[in-house]
């Protein structure tokens, strides 16, 4: 099939359940891309920097972009002008450089904070305790060029269907809380983005609102190497 047949097969049914669907697009062409887009999809995901510079330059300008790969602090300047949503932050200092790039372009950058919910050492994110922390303290209360509007996590690799259930159900149950105690007047905190390729159906069962597919769409990624920036 197609990828605008692809695309077409998720959207009609991952949307039809109110869930965002975020295409994941990297290591694909940037023509690739075109044909998600001529297919009507404008929400695509890059883990890079470099790579999502390069595209965004070539590609529709009213594409809504998300960064949700691990992000550095000395990358931020390169996507603030453009960037729709930062799904990885996993700090106060990363979500202070997020504000400060942002406030120089004059702009309000959404981000989610990214939850550390895998039973594995190589997945990144806040613990529980410290996104409390962090949402306590005085200097996230001065940032006002960045918006959260949710939390992300990632479940582990290769666990089985219960473990993934069990993760994605503790982070729905997290934010949850965290609405209650932090944004229960404000609108905008509303989004859960669990679920991959091969767990997004236990995810939204579990209560995602935004679900990242990127092979099942695009197919076989073409991987390219980019220099550090």
């Amino acid at each position: 099939m197609s990828i605008a047949g692809n695309l077409l097969k998720y959207k009609k049914e991952i949307e039809s359940d109110g869930v965002q669907l975020v295409a994941v697009s990297k290591f694909q062409q940037a023509d690739a891309v075109l044909e998600a887009y001529n297919a009507g999809h404008r929400v695509f995901g890059e883990n890079l920097v470099q790579e999502l510079v390069e595209k965004q330059a070539q590609l529709p300008q009213d594409i809504q972009w998300h960064l949700i790969g691990h992000l550095q602090t000395n990358k931020v300047k390169y996507i603030a002008p453009f960037i729709s949503m930062i799904e990885s932050v996993d700090s106060l200092k990363l979500l202070a450089e997020i504000n400060k790039q942002a406030a120089k372009h004059n702009r309000v950058i959404d981000c989610l904070l990214q939850i550390y919910i895998a039973d594995e050492d190589t997945k990144f994110g806040l613990g529980f305790d410290e996104a409390i922390e962090l949402l306590r303290s005085e200097e996230f209360a001065g940032l006002k060029n960045i918006r959260i509007t949710g939390l992300m996590g990632i479940a582990s690799n290769n666990a089985t269907e219960k473990q993934t259930v069990d993760e994605f159900t503790e982070l729905k149950v997290f934010f949850d809380g965290i609405k209650m105690s932090f944004f229960r007047k404000d609108d905008a905190f509303k989004e859960v983005s669990m679920g991959m390729s091969g767990d997004y159906k236990l995810a939204i069962e579990a209560g995602s609102t935004m679900v990242r597919i990127g092979s099942s769409i695009f197919g076989k990624r073409v991987i390219k190497h980019y220099k550090a920036q």
